[in-house]
């Protein structure tokens, strides 16, 4: 016999966790299920544990560069990677704890441990770990099941090791050469963790460029950084075949023609070539549920499916990659289903940042973006060596750049590499959200020293883009 709930939700994610809390406040009978670790991505193989190695990189780097400061610091610096990964254990196991705690503490949230599969449009079989299986169903079912490393078939690949985004986070040793097949954010990032971590590092770069959904001035300069920090990029090079050796995995490369060209040989390969989404294995054709050609759930604004009753909400619908994305699907349909409001996230205006060091933030449109547009816009840049704050840290790569409307002054898009890039980004967010004229945020009065104190004088210098 079926359990009936009010509302079920699969997965406990950034969107997920908080939803379920909230429709449980609201007097609904919540059915929870997480089939592996609570959190989702970003608490376990995502923003939590990649960031305490970020930080763990950069204090390696600080050390190792602390004699331009004036500080001397004798003998070789070096990283022991086993007590890295047990600091990020620590963090995230507190954290994925307490989403645990915060669920199962929360009055009306039954919470179930097992794989969830659709066996119609509101109903659900759940195999528990325990071994148990549950019938439950709901009138509102909500997907938050998140995406994965996607893998490209490579000959030869099942017999070798390689390294995903979250099983490089297992790693107790620095690898003597990485190898990283991808050059977008997770490549990007991975591969300065561990070159500061003193690892060799080689990134295979598929086209021409790094980050190619950015503008070429903003891969410039980030390879630029990246490159003088001794970071290896091989370009046009598409792996075709990895083997065995007795060192590690050798990659033998396809040329231009797509034949077979050069080899690499490294310690460790590294696959960051974008992200699957998990739905092939939910049951979605006995619910009638549609997805699109990538395998991600089709949504409406409100983040509905085609189903009556069915939303998805996170990495799994497509609207978003990040868990900032995903929380904002959570608050509008907390807003929709349970305050009153009407929002959409078609009028969301996308933000993200790539956590290298120096961060690359961005909001809105990009000039390359802007120019097939075609209206007519303004444009300023403005290096980092012009901040005062940069210069005091000794840390002046990269610029800002803002993009405006040159009819209605608002702002339509701002990116920023350097310091502190990931924070002075919301000056442009709350501006854009707020639909005010970029005078608006001209004429605020910054505090000095900043980063942000220099926005106001990178929009006096706003010209048409030509």
């Amino acid at each position: 016999m079926s359990q009936h709930f009010d509302a079920v939700v699969i997965g406990t994610g950034q969107g997920g966790s908080p939803l379920a809390v909230r429709l449980a406040q609201s007097g609904k009978h919540t059915a929870v299920i997480e089939r592996h670790l609570f959190g989702g991505t970003c608490v376990n193989v995502g923003c939590t544990p990649t960031k305490t190695y970020v930080a763990s990189a950069r204090a390696a780097h600080v050390a190792r560069t602390a004699a331009r400061y004036g500080v001397v610091i004798e003998g070789e610096i070096k990283v022991d990677m086993a007590r890295v990964k047990a600091r990020k254990d620590e963090v995230i196991g507190a954290s994925r704890e307490g989403v645990e705690q915060w669920l199962r503490a929360t009055p009306n949230v039954t919470v179930f441990k097992g794989h969830a599969r659709f066996t119609a449009p509101h109903s659900l079989r759940i195999d528990g770990t325990d071994g148990a299986a549950h019938d439950i169903d709901a009138g509102m079912i909500f997907i938050n099941t998140g995406t994965r490393a996607a893998v490209p078939a490579i000959d030869g690949l099942r017999d070798v090791p390689y390294l995903t985004n979250a099983t490089i986070l297992e790693l107790t040793e620095v690898p003597a050469h990485l190898v990283i097949v991808g050059a977008s954010y997770i490549a990007l990032e991975f591969g300065q963790m561990f070159r500061r971590f003193g690892s060799r590092v080689t990134l295979l770069v598929r086209g021409e460029r790094i980050l190619s959904r950015e503008d070429a001035d903003i891969a410039r300069a980030m390879q630029d950084v990246l490159t003088r920090e001794g970071i290896e990029f091989r370009f046009g090079a598409e792996p075709r075949r990895v083997e065995r050796t007795n060192d590690g995995v050798r990659v033998s490369l396809a040329d231009g023609n797509g034949h077979s060209g050069a080899s690499i040989d490294a310690s460790h390969l590294l696959f960051a070539t974008g992200r699957t989404p998990n739905t092939d294995d939910l049951g979605l054709d006995r619910a009638g549920i549609a997805l699109n050609r990538h395998g991600l759930i089709d949504v409406d604004g409100e983040l509905r499916t085609n189903v009556d009753g069915v939303w998805a909400i996170g990495d799994v619908n497509g609207r978003g990659a990040f868990t900032h994305t995903s929380w904002n699907d959570y608050e509008i349909v907390a807003a929709n289903l349970l305050d009153g409001e009407s929002r959409s996230v078609d009028t969301r205006i996308m933000a993200y940042a790539v956590f290298v060091d120096p961060p690359f933030a961005r909001v809105g449109l990009s000039e390359e973006e802007l120019r097939k547009d075609g209206r007519d816009a303004l444009i300023a840049t403005m290096p980092m060596s012009r901040v005062g704050r940069a210069r005091e840290r000794g840390e002046t790569d990269g610029f800002m750049k803002a993009l405006v409307d040159a009819n209605t002054k608002r702002i339509l898009g701002a990116a920023i590499f350097g310091i502190e890039g990931d924070e002075v980004i919301h000056t442009f967010v709350d501006i854009m959200n707020a639909d005010a004229p970029y005078t608006t945020l001209q004429r605020a009065m910054h505090i000095h020293p900043t980063v942000s104190e220099l926005v106001p004088t990178l929009l006096g210098d706003l010209k048409p883009l030509e």
